[in-house]
C-alpha cells in the first residue's frame, strides 16, 4: 500500500477549543493553506479538529489514543506548556528503549505525550 497523506481527525463537542489548545498552548503549527483553518500540521501529518454526532463529553479511556509528539528537548517543551497552566500526569519518565516521556491531557482528556529519544 502506498499512503499519500496522513490525516488524523480529532472529534469533540468543542472542536474549536481543542484546535486552540493544540495551536496556541502546545504549539502545533497551522496548516499553510488559509482555507484549512481547522487543520494543524505535525511532522507532515495533519490534525483536523471537528465535531461528530456520536462524540459527547470527555474521552472515556484516556490511554486509548496517545498523541506522541517527538521533540528535541522534553524539559524545555514541558516547562513552556506548564507555564500556560497545563498539568502533566507523567514527567520525564525514562523508557528502556531510550525515550523520555512527559504526558498531559488536552481539554477533552485525550492524552498527549512529549517524547525525546535519548538512547543510552
Amino acid at each position: 500500500m502506498k499512503i499519500n497523506q496522513l490525516i488524523i481527525n480529532i472529534n469533540s463537542e468543542r472542536p474549536q477549543a481543542l484546535l486552540a489548545f493544540y495551536r496556541d498552548v502546545v504549539g502545533v503549527p497551522r496548516h499553510p493553506d488559509a482555507n484549512r483553518e481547522s487543520t494543524l500540521v505535525a511532522a507532515g501529518a495533519e490534525l483536523v479538529f471537528d465535531s461528530h454526532s456520536e462524540v459527547k463529553g470527555a474521552a472515556p479511556q484516556l490511554q486509548r489514543i496517545l498523541l506522541n509528539l517527538f521533540v528535541d528537548d522534553v524539559a524545555a517543551e514541558q516547562a513552556r506548556i506548564e507555564a500556560q497552566g497545563v498539568t502533566f500526569t507523567r514527567t520525564a519518565g525514562h523508557e528502556a528503549w531510550g525515550g523520555v516521556i512527559s504526558t498531559f491531557a488536552d481539554p477533552d482528556g485525550n492524552y498527549c505525550q512529549l517524547i525525546e529519544f535519548r538512547p543510552a
